[in-house]
């Protein structure tokens, strides 16, 4: 049995620093992804927030077209088009039953929107902004969907099975490699004739 594990201990040694990298490398990557879908997915969904992507360069530099961000105002009351621009002033009423509204710009802008924006327009502050994953939420939750998600999904599948695979292999290849060790160091066999 200890020629088994010597055997076993010998495959070990075999993977090399490209083995070991690569598979820092995939923790690395998956540990991102889990961060990610955290952020992006978990994050909003707890906190009842509503995640929305910048599309145009209006709110740059700070915020680039793709960058997903959580909570916005609305263009109409009622109405699902929104903007996401910067509150840079609060108009007051002189008429003590008045209703107060905002004047917004995008950062980039050199004037301020057109129109002033109502209390009930305003969705929130945004909360947090995380770059580039605007676009990847517009493919999953757009007109792309229907074949982004299978794309996914078959994808994940075949890497899943290939790992499957790869494995009984690899064992199948140490477990023959383990008898071959076992062979070699019993020696020859004896020749008994009758």
């Amino acid at each position: 049995m200890s020629e088994r594990r010597a055997a076993q201990d010998a495959q070990k040694k075999e993977h090399g620093v490209l083995y070991y990298l690569g598979l820092g490398l995939s923790w690395g990557l998956l540990a991102f992804v889990v961060l990610i879908a955290a952020l992006v997915i978990l994050v909003p969904a707890v906190t009842r927030s509503t995640p929305y992507t910048i599309l145009t360069s209006s709110m740059e530099p700070g915020y680039p077209p793709g960058t997903l961000v959580i909570v916005t105002y609305q263009l109409e009351s009622g109405k699902p088009e929104v903007v996401t621009h910067r509150v840079t002033q609060i108009i007051q009423p002189n008429l003590p039953d008045g209703e107060k509204s905002f004047v917004t710009k995008g950062d980039a802008n050199s004037e301020p929107d057109a129109e002033p924006v109502k209390p009930v327009q305003i969705r929130g502050a945004v909360w947090y902004a995380v770059p580039w994953i605007g676009w990847v939420n517009n493919l999953v939750n757009g007109d792309m969907r229907a074949v982004i998600i299978p794309l996914i999904a078959g994808l994940l599948f075949l890497y899943g099975g290939w790992l499957i695979v790869s494995n009984r292999l690899e064992k199948r290849r140490d477990r023959r490699a383990a008898l071959a060790a076992e062979r070699d160091a019993s020696g020859p066999a004896d020749d008994v004739t009758a």
